[in-house]
């Protein structure tokens, strides 16, 4: 639980840093297709590089694009200001060898969720920071973090892009994603939220977010959304967003229905929303209309199971499958302490949930 709120600290600080120095988010529709001519597709976490990418591509004829967890990017303003970042590319890490095949274009990842190149475009993937692979090009800084991305600007200038417009679209066939939900958009809100709550417009949020990945049962998480009532909102974050993100449900008092958050690390925002309502109704986040539903993958969601379970958030769901490293012991106190539950079918956890049959 220590752990837990020294993570919550943390994606705090991170949270400043980015509103300091990039803006506060604002909601922003992005476009899943691509425009003809040369690109550059950027994936991963860092905020930094992809501005400095965006500073150095100005003017020069190259549209970016967000790939997975850098979607949220569009959202700040100090990135959206770029004519250039023209769209999201593709859907969540696990999809990128087949999203990425004989793309005429380079790609840039500046933090994890790289996988085994395709031969098909193993020569068109940089990295940066952290992430790396064996025969990939690196792009490195200086002591302050700046960095020369001339090589990678150069190779989208030969390869030229597709010759021309190329549609693409999300898991749903969509092809408008809208990002830029973050604590401070959504609490501009709170009083148009909680009149609709209190007039029955809305009665009940979920939070459905997480880790995303190729199991095959996460295919729960785009069936549990399509299942949400009408008068329900639906939080979310992460690349296991995309599994519905591209979906349009509508809206409620003029507040689309699905609103997302950010990044794995912006759960900050989902955490301060809930505080914010708790406050506002004078109760605990456990007494609120609020259901978290995650998806797991690795040890960032990890982090923030644990941060919400060290601020004494209950009666949560997990899947696809609950982590191998919680022994039959540590289920059983989760489960007992916290009533954290591994998620079953779409249909019969909504009932249970919403208290129906």
């Amino acid at each position: 639980m220590e752990f837990g709120q020294v993570n919550f600290k943390c994606m705090e600080l991170l949270d400043r840093a980015n509103t300091e120095t990039f803006g506060t988010p604002e909601p922003t529709r992005v476009l899943t297709d691509i425009k003809k001519g040369p690109f550059i597709v950027v994936s991963g976490h860092d905020l930094k590089d992809i501005s400095q990418l965006l500073e150095q591509t100005k003017d020069k004829g190259i549209n970016i694009y967000t790939h997975s967890e850098m979607l949220p990017a569009h959202g700040y303003p100090e990135l959206k200001k770029y004519p250039h970042l023209a769209g999201n590319f593709g859907t969540a890490w696990q999809s990128q060898q087949k999203e990425f095949d004989n793309i005429p274009a380079p790609i840039l990842f500046t933090t994890n969720c790289l996988m085994p190149q395709r031969p098909s475009y193993q020569d068109r993937v940089y990295t940066t920071s952290v992430v790396g692979y064996k025969g990939l090009t690196h792009i490195t800084g200086d002591a302050d973090g700046n960095k020369d991305f001339t090589p990678i600007i150069e190779h989208a200038l030969r390869l030229g892009g597709y010759e021309h417009d190329h549609s693409m679209s999300g898991i749903n066939g969509g092809h408008v994603l809208t990002t830029g939900f973050a604590h401070a958009a959504v609490l501009s809100h709170a009083e148009q939220i909680i009149n609709s709550i209190n007039q029955g417009h809305i009665r009940h949020i979920f939070l459905v977010g997480g880790c995303d990945g190729a199991h095959p049962g996460r295919n729960y998480y785009t069936d549990f959304v399509k299942q949400t009532p009408m008068d329900s909102l639906v939080l979310t974050l992460a690349c296991g967003k995309y599994r519905f993100n591209d979906l349009d449900l509508g809206e409620i008092d003029g507040i689309p229905r699905i609103l997302d958050m950010g990044q794995c690390n912006d759960s900050y925002s989902a955490i301060k929303v809930a505080l914010a309502l708790a406050d506002a109704f004078d109760c605990s986040v456990n007494d609120l209309p609020l259901t978290l539903v995650l998806s797991w993958y690795e040890q960032k969601a990890v982090c923030i199971l644990l941060t919400l379970l060290s601020l004494g958030i209950r009666n949560m769901y997990l899947g696809p499958t609950l982590p191998a490293f919680m022994s039959e012991t540590v289920v059983k106190y989760l489960v007992d302490t916290y009533n954290l539950q591994p998620i079953t079918a779409p249909e019969q956890d909504m009932d249970a949930i919403l208290k129906r049959g």
